[in-house]
């Protein structure tokens, strides 16, 4: 293998300028990990973010990687997408974290389906990199599934749920687990900040469930009424002298303001006027500086949840899937809201307990970042394995 050999790789189902850091965290966490393994190989890598149009400003770009866009009109005249696609020597495809499922609709997956089936067809290796895998709950996306992770080279799941949905629907896929690429994202600490005579709390409300409470439509199920408990928090914790609100979003969007938490930020800054309204973030790092110097965070997204888990701020997820559980099941870590199980009052009052109990969380995190090493090397020993042969198949 020589030394300084170039190798493309597309990263497909990331983005370099989504509104949601989620999405960005996973991308600039993910580019970062192949770009150490394929230095480690002698490689240079250069790398194509292949993904949705977002309109957001671009957090990645040249020279990191060059952008792709895939909208509509470019997969039902595949041609182009296919010749970019197949100039990759390996595609690595992270699913936008957690959209390989049937939760979203049949166009958004078909979008993630195709895509796959366009590797497979142009012969370029393929890796599923750690993603949630599933649910699969009706065909025909049971089938396609199957199809799409059996022809892969390897499928990783982020979370044990996530390897036992894998292990059922596709047996002869490799299958390998491991955890979110996310936790390994770097980000300025600012830990220093926390401890003081006033406990900086942060709230990220979810404008997707916040919506979803207050149109009654409450599709993902939770038992608790999300509007009225974050609500019920923020109030408590706004009238604490010992305690300083700070309200954060995580996801933005102007394409769907209903998945928006700006505008939920901004209308619980104007109900709590004593609150700090945290101004959005420039991406997705600083989103993680910020979440580390606070001393407690309530979130509804989980990528928000992950940069305290990982930067040591005492945390509560509040889950709307079982992406959280699966997750958080995973590192053995019990301070989450369930989807059922907690009314509203006993939700909110788990919450005002938390605060209590930051130095529990903090030792089951500092634990569960033990095996988070552990399991991000499962993922660093497949993609050796997936940039190795990629890069021999590039030389022939």
């Amino acid at each position: 293998m020589v030394t300084g050999k170039i190798l493309k790789i597309g990263l497909l189902w990331h983005s370099g300028k989504s509104g949601n850091l989620g999405v960005g965290a996973l991308t600039l966490a993910n580019l970062a990990i192949a770009r150490q393994v394929a230095k480690e190989l002698g490689f240079e890598p250069q790398f194509t973010i292949i993904g949705v149009a977002d309109r957001g400003r671009a957090y990645i770009g040249p020279p990191d990687a060059s952008l792709y866009d895939v909208n509509s009109r470019r997969l039902i005249d595949p041609r182009e997408t296919l010749a970019v696609i197949g100039a990759q020597h390996c595609i690595l495809d992270i699913g936008a974290g957690d959209s390989f499922a049937d939760i979203y609709g049949f166009k958004r997956f078909l979008f993630l389906w195709v895509s796959k089936m366009m590797a497979v067809a142009r012969g370029v290796p393929l890796l599923l990199s750690p993603q949630t895998i599933g649910p699969f709950t009706k065909q025909p996306y049971r089938w396609m599934a199957k199809l799409a992770m059996e022809r892969a080279d390897a499928v990783v799941a982020r979370d044990h749920q996530s390897f036992d949905v894998l292990k059922s629907i596709a047996p002869r896929a490799r299958a390998v687990q491991s955890v979110d690429v996310a936790f390994a994202l770097l980000f300025t600490d600012r830990s220093a900040e926390r401890g003081g005579a006033t406990l900086r709390v942060g709230v990220n409300v979810s404008g997707l469930l916040l919506n979803e409470a207050e149109s009654g439509r409450n599709r993902f199920g939770l038992q608790a009424d999300y509007a009225r408990l974050m609500r019920g928090f923020a109030g408590v914790m706004a009238a604490r002298e010992d305690v300083e609100l700070h309200l954060i979003s995580h996801a933005t969007s102007d394409r769907d303001l209903r998945d928006d938490d700006r505008q939920a930020a901004d209308r619980f800054a104007a109900e709590f006027p004593g609150a700090i309204r945290v101004p959005d973030f420039a991406g997705p790092q600083q989103a993680k500086s910020y979440i580390s110097s606070l001393d407690y965070l309530v979130a509804g997204r989980m990528h928000a949840c992950i940069a305290a888990f990982s930067s040591g701020t005492p945390v509560v997820p509040v889950a709307y899937s079982r992406k959280f559980s699966g997750l958080f099941g995973t590192l053995g870590y019990d301070f989450m809201l369930p989807v059922t199980g907690m009314g509203t009052y006993a939700a909110l009052a788990f919450l005002i307990e938390g605060l209590e109990r930051r130095e529990v969380m903090r030792a089951a995190m500092a634990a569960g970042m033990e095996k988070i090493e552990a399991l991000l090397e499962n993922y660093r020993a497949e993609l050796r394995i997936e940039l190795a042969v990629a890069g021999e198949l590039a030389a022939l």
